[in-house]
């Protein structure tokens, strides 16, 4: 009882300080408008859920030119207390999110927004807010909501694993006019070779990261500030060279994971060099088996003449590997630059499913672009390749395997079938958990909701 009196006395402060007066579309009486207070639409746990949030959201949605013609307000509702509930119990499992790491986004954010749009006053136009606190205030609760959840769900499906015999249990329950379909796929190989670097050039990367990292730590300036402004990665300039990294789940190379994961909470490293440039990086925060970091990427400056030489050189060794005289695999393995391909013949591994091989439809476009003429075995002219951070190279392609479409094979397509079983068994993890904290969890609906058809048992029927 003591539970629901403070649940009421917060709905009705709540209710109070977040009232606000939403103007009815199309309706016009002698002048005057139509008014409707913000009401509670539920309240999950600790986290209460108004009107206006679900119009917010709605807003969010169609301001990212999402269409919102056939979601329903239920719908939406639903989506927010799922949210909620994650948040609720990431916060009882004392799973902790600092506030300064949202204050920081919340900074970021703004900043893209004005230069986005021209200006502070036409951010505040285009969300709706009188100023500045209340468009702060409202950009913190609702992205720590959310990071609280994304950790949430990510602690449930982290610790779900699928054994062999479950895949194949998966895969024979599938009805054989059910089987999925691949499509076309093929493994590529590919020789880098990265234009040498003057000594002088190298001289002046490490210095200006030298330059970072004492600037951060003996005159307190923000290793952040100092990635938006100079970091040459644009996955991650903008949140001030974040990632956050985990132990199971392997990102980015293996260098940089080595340095991360050998460091502890607020240290900076040395200069170190990966195939994407030269990197200094500062450990944000250590979490179990996930590890938040910043880094500063820089990419040295390459000559002309340089490039010519690279390109020069990789002219030689095609012919050579037409020629026989060497195998492509042990060319890469004797001449390429790229170490995380190297040591397995040239062969690229899909980034996204960690597999060799790559689906036609679902291929990165400049690498569709640089293979799609090639025909099996031929191997591609000399290629100038430069990533996002500018950094430059040349590289030889060759398409080594080709999977036409086919129907699902067990041995043939373990890996695929694999992904398929595991999602499922998360899916499955993630909605027993759903049941098991909704019967536990002090839950709220107005009765304007009552006759929603909810994907779970918010109403505990």
């Amino acid at each position: 009882m003591k539970h629901i009196k403070l649940i009421s006395n917060l709905l009705f402060i709540i209710g109070l300080s977040f009232s606000s007066i939403l103007l009815a579309q199309g309706n016009s009486f002698s002048g005057s408008e139509r008014i409707k207070v913000d009401g509670v639409s539920a309240v999950v746990g600790d986290y209460v859920i108004l009107d206006s949030d679900i119009d917010k959201t709605i807003f969010e949605m169609e301001s990212q030119g999402m269409s919102t013609k056939n979601i329903s307000r239920c719908e939406l509702l639903g989506k927010l207390m799922e949210d909620k509930l994650y948040a609720h119990h990431a916060i009882q499992d004392s799973l902790e999110v600092r506030d300064q790491e949202i204050y920081d986004y919340v900074d970021q954010s703004i900043a893209y927004f004005t230069e986005e749009l021209g200006s502070l006053e036409k951010v505040l136009e285009f969300y709706k807010k009188p100023d500045e606190l209340s468009l702060r205030e409202d950009l913190f609760q609702i992205n720590k909501v959310q990071k609280l959840s994304s950790m949430m769900q990510s602690q449930i499906v982290d610790e779900v694993e699928i054994t062999p015999e479950e895949v194949r249990a998966f895969f024979q329950a599938i009805p054989e006019n059910d089987l999925p379909t691949f499509g076309t796929e093929l493994e590529i190989s590919q020789i880098v070779l990265e234009p040498k670097v003057s000594e002088d050039e190298k001289e002046r990367i490490i210095n200006q990261l030298k330059s970072f990292k004492a600037d951060v730590q003996e005159r307190g300036m923000s290793f952040a500030s100092k990635a938006i402004l100079y970091s040459q990665d644009p996955g991650s300039r903008s949140s001030g060279g974040k990632y956050t990294l985990h132990r199971k789940k392997p990102r980015m190379v293996k260098e940089f994971r080595d340095i991360a994961f050998s460091m502890q909470e607020g240290q900076i490293s040395e200069p170190f060099k990966t195939d994407f440039g030269w990197h200094i990086l500062m450990i944000d925060r250590i979490r179990g088996q996930e590890v938040d970091v910043r880094h500063i990427l820089l990419t040295p400056k390459v000559e002309k003449k340089q490039l010519d030489e690279a390109k020069k050189l990789l002219d030689t060794l095609r012919v050579r590997i037409i020629d026989n005289e060497i195998s492509f695999a042990d060319a890469a393995f004797q001449f390429s630059s790229e170490r995380e391909t190297r040591f397995n013949g040239g062969v690229i591994i899909n980034p996204t499913t960690g597999d060799k091989r790559f689906e036609l439809t679902k291929m990165d476009p400049v690498l569709y672009n640089q293979i799609r003429d090639l025909k099996d075995d031929q191997i591609s002219v000399p290629l100038l390749d430069e990533d996002r951070s500018g950094l430059k190279k040349y590289k030889i392609l060759k398409v080594t395997n080709r999977f036409d479409e086919h129907e699902a094979d067990y041995s043939q397509d373990y890996v695929k079938i694999k992904e398929l079983a595991l999602k499922e068994k998360q899916l499955k993890t993630i909605k027993k958990w759903m049941e098991d904290k909704i019967a536990l969890t002090y839950i709220s609906l107005n009765r304007d909701f009552s006759d929603c058809e909810f994907n779970n048992n918010w109403k505990k029927n």
